[in-house]
């Protein structure tokens, strides 16, 4: 456990909130890392390359904007890193133009919306995915039950697309069953996490969760989180603390965010797992990004929700 100066235990939800704030400046400081090359058209031969983690880098960076628990200098890293990822994409040409290209995609959407929430709107692709959204083959796409709520969450942040069902969509989810939860696998777990994100928006709406499904989730995101922590599975780890930081009552699984403290470095490098870094820095941004965003998701939704879950 973390100690003061004096050996009094450090709050999880300082020890979280020193935590983004590091792993957030790690991703702002290695900005030239993240920019697409210039050949870049809307195929994206390897979207997972850069366009994806460019999405992924303005998620964390709207939701520290969104939830204004970061200080000035974190603002402003959350601000510069949002506005170089929306340059990266043509300012929303590229999401436009992959979306008028290959029209079945959801991934320009998705982008989108942590970009519209963080200011930044693209009126061509607005318009192109509202008359997307009203076409039959769009309610027919064959989507995995989580990525439906990813489609219907960036729908209801941007204002543009159908209107969801939300209790059908999550009835749908290996969640929404309320399963076995030791038939939980490293994948399952993926799609978990996200039906929760979504469902919620983030945090934004941990009333979205119907009680059965929270209460299912507290009781089993200590055991899970455990089993991930002692394998060393970093990732995961802080994926599932972005689970509790979405519940109605967050901030209950005690000593989770001091183990996974003790594995960020000074620079703010988040390993995604127990295996050896690469220590060539082109390697390890590509190979960690997605840890410091998740550890920067987790950390600012425990930083605005764990002070208020206590007081519940």
């Amino acid at each position: 456990m973390s100690t003061t100066s004096t050996g009094a235990p450090v709050p999880a939800r300082q020890v979280a909130h020193l935590m983004a704030a590091r792993a957030l400046g790690w991703l702002h400081d290695n900005l030239g890392r993240a920019a697409v090359p210039p050949d870049t058209t809307a195929e994206l031969a390897d979207p997972d390359s850069v366009y994806k983690p460019l999405g992924e880098s303005a998620l964390a960076a709207s939701l520290v904007l969104r939830e204004g628990m970061a200080s000035s200098d974190g603002r402003r890293a959350a601000r510069e890193l949002l506005d170089f990822s929306w340059k990266q994409l043509g300012s929303g040409d590229l999401l436009y133009e992959r979306q008028l290209r290959y029209p079945m995609l959801t991934d320009p959407m998705e982008l989108y919306t942590h970009f519209a929430r963080g200011g930044h709107r693209h009126d061509r692709l607005e318009t192109l995915i509202a008359h997307l959204s009203g076409l039959v083959s769009q309610r027919g796409a064959e989507l995995l039950p989580n990525r439906r709520l990813a489609v219907a969450n960036a729908a209801r942040i941007s204002g543009v697309g159908r209107r969801a069902d939300w209790p059908a969509l999550l009835d749908a989810t290996w969640l929404g069953h309320t399963p076995e939860p030791w038939m939980i696998d490293w994948m399952t777990a993926y799609c978990m996490t996200h039906t929760v994100f979504h469902v919620t928006d983030w945090g934004a709406r941990p009333d979205g969760l119907p009680s059965r499904v929270g209460d299912y989730l507290a009781a089993w995101l200590p055991v899970w989180m455990d089993i991930w922590l002692e394998i060393q599975e970093w990732d995961l780890v802080a994926e599932l603390l972005i689970v509790d930081g979405c519940l109605p009552r967050p901030g209950r699984v005690p000593g989770v965010w001091e183990r996974l403290a003790a594995a960020q470095r000074p620079d703010g490098l988040v390993p995604r797992d127990g295996q050896p870094v690469d220590e060539n820095p082109d390697n390890a941004f590509r190979d960690h990004r997605h840890t410091a965003v998740v550890v920067t998701v987790a950390g600012t939704l425990a930083s605005s929700r764990y002070d208020d879950a206590a007081r519940a």
